[in-house]
């Protein structure tokens, strides 16, 4: 788990920090929310990722009596003196109930402001028009937007003195959807609250947010001077008022970033040459944070007098191979032993019973034979020990 939660903190900053350098100051906001929340999915899923690595291996392996020993069991994990064992092991609770606490916390916090938004919309009076709904409220609140919800202040609304261009502003929160992404963003939040990079994505959504949006306004050939007094009416001190995390108000602290952004012009090319590059981010960082695991396929040994040698067997079963059918008639068919050789591999094994140990050509040819018995034969048989002793003096 550990391992995982570190993984997806680095892809997702590295994500975050490619935003940051090659995107955010681009005028291309609906690639721009794509790719933001493709970096949460991306993030996530590219640590759990499993790939498996076929690896061909040989059907048995050796080792002499001086090379082979049993490994004995060790009581503790590997590196940690079991002096320091307990003490090590001592910690895991203490991070899962801080984890937990946290967890708890901003769960608690995301249904209150759910409650809290609720409650607003079940309390005030409400008129629909088209496919939004007015909340009107009676708190000097600025404009702000949770679904299709549009929470305005009752008395400025009626009297017709909010503008048409934060009403288009707040519409436009409302068509796009952009509540199902804060949604989204503040519940991975609730999961993941100890990764900073989520609170540094869910600014930057919300920040792009208002950069659609003010796309949008002027799109209705709105004046842009006009249109920026008009964000800047609303910088006031009356209007500061604390907001749920949840709805779209109107981003004052980032109003001098967006005045920016409505200056700014990206060309098709740029646009173009700057999705291309997301391609190669996430191909690496897949390579880089994903699993790989090895499966071992074993290989088949086999012998035809028609046949040339397989590269892959190896030497010492080759030389036995050749071996025994130089004793023979001129053909041994595959996967079958004479009856000479079952004789043979029988009295090699019954002294083997005695002695407990082999010689290397002995080890070789017993195995030679093996591999050339049928099923049949196989199961009348003892199989040489896959690790055996050997004897050579």
């Amino acid at each position: 788990m550990l391992i995982y939660l570190l993984k997806f903190t680095i892809c997702l900053a590295i994500l975050y920090f490619f935003y940051k350098i090659c995107l955010e100051n681009e005028h291309m906001h609906v690639f721009k929310r794509i790719y933001l929340l493709a970096s949460l999915v991306a993030a996530l899923l590219i640590p759990a990722l499993i790939f498996n690595e076929y690896v061909e291996v040989l059907p048995t392996t050796y080792v002499t009596a001086q090379e082979y020993a049993v490994p004995q069991a060790t009581a503790g994990p590997i590196g940690i003196p079991q002096a320091l064992e307990k003490d090590v092991l001592d910690i895991e609770p203490i991070l899962w109930t801080v984890y937990f606490i946290g967890f708890l916390f901003f769960g608690v916090k995301f249904l209150k402001n759910l409650i809290q938004i609720g409650r607003r919309i079940q309390k005030n009076p409400k008129q629909k028009w088209e496919q939004f709904i007015h909340v009107l409220l009676s708190d000097a609140l600025p404009p702000h937007t949770f679904l299709s919800y549009i929470f305005l202040n009752k008395q400025k609304f009626e009297a017709q003195e909010i503008p048409k261009e934060v009403l288009l502003h707040e519409q436009t929160h409302a068509r796009q959807k952009h509540s199902y992404d804060i949604l989204f963003v503040e519940f991975l939040q609730v999961i993941f609250w100890i990764n900073p990079f989520i609170y540094l994505l869910k600014k930057a959504i919300k920040l792009n947010h208002e950069f659609l949006a003010d796309e949008a306004v002027l799109n209705k050939n709105i004046s842009k001077a006009n249109y920026q007094n008009t964000l800047l009416s609303y910088l006031s001190e009356d209007n500061q008022h604390h907001q749920s995390p949840l709805v779209n108000p109107i981003n004052y602290s980032s109003i001098k970033k967006r005045f920016t952004i409505m200056k700014t012009q990206t060309s098709r090319k740029a646009v173009l040459l700057r999705s291309i590059l997301v391609l190669p981010l996430l191909a690496v960082l897949t390579y880089s944070f994903s699993q790989t695991t090895i499966v071992p396929i074993e290989k088949a040994i086999l012998y035809d007098s028609e046949i040339p040698y397989n590269s892959y067997i190896e030497d010492s079963i080759k030389e036995e191979l050749k071996n025994i059918n130089a004793f023979n008639i001129n053909y041994i068919s595959i996967d079958e032993a004479t009856e000479n050789m079952m004789v043979e591999y029988t009295n090699i094994m019954s002294k083997y019973e005695v002695t407990k140990s082999f010689k290397s050509e002995t080890y070789n040819r017993i195995r030679a034979i093996y591999h050339l018995m049928t099923n049949e034969q196989k199961e009348s048989v003892t199989k040489y020990p896959e690790i055996p002793v050997l004897n050579d003096i």
